[in-house]
């Protein structure tokens, strides 16, 4: 009886010595709880989307400039970035060739301006000898033939030494106007050929940022909608601009349409060929009843897409949605309620019911 009552006073020693270290310890708080990214459907995400496509500053008015003849270039004048006057001489070929062309077609002028004075005296001497009797209307009707063939012949080498005259003359490549020259492609010594462009002369007047768009967005952009044209290298200064021109067919090879924007009153220091970026706005294509979301907040079960709500005490709650259409990075759905908050990052870590804290979308 006496062991029984030592072997339970240890007890409680050991019990009592329990309890007195546990109440030195102290006691953990809850786990904050979790927190989450949400949207509010029916919000900012359905603003308008904006985006913004790289362009270039070129002119509205480019002459590709070329030779009419073909032969090797003796002198260029500009350098990229020259500024010209109209009929100014940017470049010259060897004339020499063409030279002895015209010099070729003065003589047949020549010869043909003698056989015409002659064809002429002749058919005057034959008109008075006619009216004297002296020679037949045959004889006269053949010296009146023969002066219209030197006439006509005379006419015939007018014309040919015109003509290389003006090939002469196409030796020397002028600007057709005012501007900038933005490109080369001719040197001294290199042969060309008719038709082949060796400059590119930008017109003075209106600029413009042109843009290349995928074929899947073209149909954002109409003629005379505005956008928004900023400017990297003008510390992302900014004006406003209109669509121009959308070209009607894509490029071949990017299968890109070129657009073409003019600006109004672009800002001091534009150059051109500056890196420029063209923001357009559209409104989200959403039907009425549904809702745009970002993928992310889809959570795949099985056959049917979920997503996670919010619920008024900050608790999760899984609500099962439809698809109706995919937009590049976000979806249509609907079954949603309009004002709910749904969670758009890390849905697969979660679960119902759970406690969170929330961190609405900046869109």
């Amino acid at each position: 009886m006496k062991t029984n009552k030592w072997l339970i006073g240890i007890g409680l020693l050991i019990a009592m010595s329990v309890l007195a270290g546990g109440c030195g310890k102290k006691i953990s708080p809850p786990p904050e709880p979790q927190l989450v990214k949400t949207v509010t459907v029916g919000g900012t995400m359905d603003s308008d989307t904006k985006t913004t496509y790289a362009g270039t500053v070129r002119g509205r008015y480019e002459s590709k400039l070329a030779f009419q003849v073909g032969g090797r270039i003796t002198a260029r004048y500009v350098q990229l970035g020259s500024r010209v006057q109209r009929g100014q001489v940017l470049m010259t070929l060897n004339p020499q060739d063409l030279q002895s062309a015209v010099q070729q077609t003065q003589a047949q002028v020549d010869a043909a301006t003698a056989q015409v004075k002659l064809a002429q005296e002749n058919y005057g001497r034959f008109q008075k000898l006619y009216q004297e009797e002296a020679v037949s209307a045959v004889a006269l009707d053949q010296a009146k033939t023969a002066y219209r063939q030197a006439a006509a012949q005379y006419q015939q080498a007018l014309a040919a030494r015109q003509l290389q005259r003006n090939q002469l003359a196409y030796t020397q490549l002028t600007a057709d106007a005012p501007g900038v020259i933005s490109f080369v492609n001719g040197d001294p010594g290199q042969v060309v050929a008719p038709g082949m462009p060796v400059l590119t002369l930008v017109h003075d007047g209106d600029w413009e940022v042109e843009i290349h768009v995928p074929e899947n967005k073209v149909a954002d952009f109409t003629v005379g909608k505005t956008v928004s044209v900023s400017f990297w290298a003008l510390a992302n200064a900014a004006c406003r601009g209109m669509v121009r021109e959308v070209a009607p067919m894509a490029d071949p090879v990017t299968k890109t349409y070129t657009v073409r924007v003019s600006l109004w009153q672009p800002p001091a220091g534009m150059q051109l060929g500056m890196t420029a970026g063209v923001v357009n706005a559209t409104a989200p294509k959403v039907p009425q009843g549904t809702y745009r979301l970002p993928l992310t907040a889809i959570y795949q079960t099985g056959n049917t897409p979920h997503v996670w709500v919010v619920t008024k005490n900050n608790r999760l709650q899984l609500q099962a949605v439809h698809i109706l259409a995919f937009d590049d990075d976000a979806v249509q759905v609907g079954g949603l309620s309009a004002g709910a908050q749904v969670v758009t990052a890390g849905v697969n870590l979660l679960y119902e019911g759970e406690q969170v804290r929330t961190e609405s979308e900046e869109t």
